[in-house]
């Protein structure tokens, strides 16, 4: 399965996955960024070979990512990401698909506030040198398990994680790809990411019994 979706707000978004997936990994991308960021898209891919679903989709439409207040409105993204849900419930077979929630950057804090809003919907977040210390007062209030990934050499943003995961009440994990700067693009350490992330959806991606 790989097919193009509208969105509302004449945006896009791309579905890629096995037919029978084990759950849907819905991707918000950072600052600056798109559905055709060539990181997310090797983190997708990994989580498709692992036999997951994945949406990777415009947050912002061209003329709104032009604003850079918009780039760092965290309600505004995060309002994107519940608007996606809420879309996937009308597709054929995904009203009942457990969602997972992958943010990076700016990204990460939409994904945060995303998840403290639909608790019902989520139930993991993963956040690729995020900045969960943007979700403000919903930090505390997400219940879905939450993996922090951060660089070794990210000193600023792997502070602020360490702020954030402190103020969080779920099960939320640090993890530190040693050597690794803010973009992860250090020979291997995007695959560590994407392994990282793996397990973790595949460890806590399950809907209560």
């Amino acid at each position: 399965m790989h097919r193009l979706i509208p969105l509302s707000g004449d945006r896009n978004g791309t579905l890629a996955g096995p037919d029978q997936a084990r759950g849907l990994i819905l991707f918000a991308h950072g600052s600056g960024s798109s559905r055709l960021s060539p990181r997310n898209a090797a983190v997708a891919q990994i989580l498709v070979e692992r036999g997951f679903g994945t949406l990777l989709f415009d947050l912002l439409t061209e003329s709104e990512a032009c604003d850079r207040g918009n780039v760092f409105d965290i309600a505004l993204l995060a309002s994107r990401l519940e608007d996606a849900m809420t879309h996937l419930t009308k597709l054929t077979g995904m009203a009942k698909q457990p969602l997972g929630l992958f943010g990076a950057s700016t990204g990460a804090a939409a994904a945060l506030v995303a998840a403290a809003r639909r608790p019902e919907r989520v139930f993991a977040v993963v956040s690729r040198g995020g900045r969960p210390d943007l979700a403000g007062q919903d930090l505390a209030r997400v219940r879905a398990p939450t993996l922090l990934i951060v660089g070794g050499h990210d000193s600023q943003v792997l502070a602020l994680n360490r702020s954030a995961m402190s103020q969080m009440s779920c099960e939320a994990r640090l993890h530190i790809i040693p050597g690794a700067t803010h973009l992860f693009e250090e020979p291997g350490a995007l695959e560590a990411v994407s392994l990282a992330a793996a397990d973790w959806f595949e460890e806590h991606l399950s809907p209560e019994p």
